[in-house]
């Protein structure tokens, strides 16, 4: 590997403690920082859109102090965090001498970085000028290649020919899948081209795209990177990012399974050199492509380099016991690296993203109240494991509101096992046993795939056995596979009662009766009482279930089903002779009664007997499946529309979501504008559907 001269180190700054560090950030990450800050003596001061909810946000509440930065006029929430001169007078105003810009949002800005040197603080990032240098992927491609980093090519998408496909469009800035389009056909490059470059500016305020060639069957492997000003550059290991949905990481782990020592070493070295090239300084991560092919994987390509720290940083700080942003912190203020090297990585360690999503609704962004949020397992937050167990960095609490304007991740959940199997398995159950309610999420998609064996089997000792963990594991109908409910249909219905005998024991405890005579109180058999429920997510079939009371005793008539006990939050059932416990939840306000139990959770809606009549709605319209705001409006009043065909286009956590035709017809009204914000449920469009012998009804 040719290793061209470095450019020179930049000046080693001169001992300067930070006192007061503000986080130009919100949510999950800036949570995680203020944690390090507060362990280390630092004071802490964050940021918030001025809004009422970014005000009540948990990372606000946790901080020292926090600063108002104003929202533009006609701009969400979101928009507050990319001013880079707000931001800086913030930390001003509040005293900060440190500013620290997590992830997403400015965190690989040059301008910000410059802006915070100029006005005398700490920036805790890379220079400016590594910031500017691997912002974009073309120029990055271009800086690894002359550094002897084998690079995948970087074509205009006015070059792309039929001989390259298929491509992968990308996003020239920013990350996590955003920007990014499979195309295999010629004729959808145009269009894909152009979602993407919306879909960027949105999200990175940068609309530059380019394609590289697009691999069917590859492992998605990142080397962490830590180098200190005094010329120290170490890589602390490497992550497996390979589990993808639509090109966004789901999960993650450290090390690498079945990644053979020879390619490993190559990886690191490729890593270490890409860094001293921009005389990188802090934490940053270089990514890799590694084709996979039958006999196993083959030459690794540069990929990006991320210039800042990464959402999936726990799992190398649980293997090799560093704490990543005390380590930006302290190389910030001027201090190397210990001569002693890396660590070496101690056991095994897996994430999985929690994200606010509905795997039955096409994966769109889930907005609600968050009710509960618990995972039992848990033994630390935003912290290094020191032993096997179970962490969870979380951007959220009980009864905050989840909403578009920001990225769907809930949490991340990280478990550190004596090996991979070990960690497997704390992280399934830990997974598996969460409460989270209120809002839809993927934590069947991530049980399901922690326990297929084409991921258990990534690491088998047996090369000519191991499974071929790549970057198309979700995709086709093996994702429609793995995201079913954990909770089966005999599940349900288990649930289904636990639910009506707990609403008969609510009822029962609210009921006065004279004293001594049990509520309901029958000294004979009756007719047994019935509910119905619809399962969350489910088919829009009732669920009927049946119990009878009789001297203060339920009974069911469900095959191989005992009633145990029942009380408002606990239901016992005996199932074919074994126990099983059901609690059941409910929320003033919210109709949904959520019944958890080993066999899994279950979102029932109670149905009215008596239901009051709705409004007539009109056939014909489209209403918005979330809030958002519509970037682009591609049909007019009057135009003829065929099934599948775009009609507009809405952003909303700063992903786009295209809004089609269900069938041929005609645009009778189109109620909306470009740039205007929507709730859900309002109307996009109004459609005149054509009828099988083609008349507009």
């Amino acid at each position: 590997m040719h290793r061209p001269e470095p450019p020179p180190s930049p000046a080693v700054p001169a001992a300067t403690p930070v006192s007061a560090l503000l986080v130009a950030n919100r949510g999950e990450i800036a949570r995680r920082v203020l944690r390090t800050c507060r362990a280390l003596g630092i004071a802490t001061v964050a940021v918030h859109a001025d809004t009422p909810a970014e005000a009540a946000a948990a990372h606000v509440a946790e901080a020292d102090a926090a600063v108002r930065l104003p929202v533009p006029d006609g701009a969400g929430p979101a928009a507050a965090y990319l001013d880079p001169g707000a931001l800086v007078d913030a930390a001003l105003t509040a005293g900060a001498d440190a500013v620290h810009p997590g992830y997403g949002f400015l965190s690989e800005s040059a301008d910000l970085a410059r802006a915070v040197v100029d006005a005398g603080l700490t920036w805790v990032g890379p220079p400016p000028d590594a910031i500017a240098a691997m912002g974009s992927k073309t120029r990055a491609k271009h800086i690894a290649r002359e550094a002897g980093v084998p690079v995948a090519a970087a074509l205009d998408p006015d070059e792309v020919t039929a001989d390259h496909l298929p491509v992968l469009v990308k996003a020239a800035a920013g990350g996590g899948g955003r920007g990014m389009r499979v195309v295999r056909d010629l004729a959808d490059l145009p269009d894909a081209a152009a979602s993407a470059r919306a879909e960027a500016a949105a999200a990175f305020g940068d609309p530059a795209v380019f394609c590289e060639p697009y691999v069917d069957h590859g492992r998605h492997v990142e080397v962490q990177i830590l180098a200190d000003a005094h010329g120290a550059v170490w890589a602390l290991g490497e992550r497996d990012c390979s589990v993808q949905r639509r090109h966004q990481k789901v999960i993650e782990e450290a090390p690498a399974p079945g990644l053979p020592d020879p390619l490993r070493v190559r990886l690191h070295e490729a890593a270490r050199v890409m860094a001293r090239a921009i005389g990188y300084v802090g934490a940053g991560t270089a990514e890799f492509l590694v084709p996979v092919r039958d006999d196993g994987p083959d030459d690794p390509v540069f990929l990006e380099m991320n210039t800042r720290l990464q959402v999936e940083h726990p799992v190398t700080e649980c293997v090799t016991g560093l704490d990543l942003v005390e380590w930006q912190i302290r190389v910030a203020e001027g201090e190397p690296l210990p001569d002693s090297g890396p660590p070496a990585p101690r056991g095994h360690a897996i994430e999985a993203r929690l994200y606010a999503e509905d795997p039955r609704r096409d994966w769109r962004p889930q907005t609600g109240t968050l009710r509960a949020f618990d995972v039992p397992a848990a033994t630390a937050a935003f912290a290094p494991l020191t032993a096997p167990g179970v962490r969870l960095d979380s951007g959220v609490e009980p009864g905050d509101t989840v909403g578009t304007d920001f990225d769907p991740l809930l949490a991340k959940v990280i478990a550190l096992g004596r090996d991979r199997r070990d960690a497997l398995r704390r992280l399934s159950a830990a997974l598996a046993t969460a409460r989270v309610h209120g809002v839809g999420t993927n934590r069947d998609l991530l049980v399901r795939v922690l326990r297929h064996p084409d991921f258990t089997g990534a690491d088998h000792p047996d090369p000519s056995r191991r499974a071929r963990l790549t970057t198309g594991l979700l995709d086709g109908d093996r994702l429609t596979a793995l995201s079913r409910p954990l909770a089966d249909t005999d599940t349900a219905r288990l649930a289904a009662l636990a639910a009506s005998l707990s609403a008969a024991e609510a009822a029962r405890a609210s009921t006065p009766v004279p004293a001594g005579v049990p509520a309901h109180w029958r000294n004979l058999p009756s007719r047994p009482h019935t509910r119905q429920h619809l399962r969350a997510g489910g088919d829009g079939t009732p669920i009927t279930t049946a119990y009878r009371t009789t001297r203060g005793v339920h009974t069911t008539d469900e095959p191989g089903v005992r009633v145990l006990s029942a009380a408002p939050d606990l239901v016992l059932l005996e199932v074919d002779g074994l126990r099983r416990p059901f609690t059941v939840h409910g929320y003033d306000g919210d109709p949904d009664v959520h019944v958890e139990s080993p066999l899994g959770s279950v979102t029932l809606i109670p149905v009215d007997p008596l239901p009051a009549p709705e409004a007539a709605v009109d056939p014909g319209a489209l209403p918005a499946p979330m809030p958002g705001t519509v970037t682009a409006v591609d049909v007019a009043v009057g135009e003829k529309v065929r099934a599948g065909q775009t009609l507009l286009r809405l952003e909303a956590m700063k992903m786009e979501h295209r809004v089609t035709a269900p069938a041929a017809g005609a645009v009778r009204d189109l109620p909306v504008a470009t740039g205007q914000r929507v709730p859900a449920g309002a109307p996009l469009a109004v459609l005149d559907y054509q009828d099988h012998e083609g008349t507009h009804t």
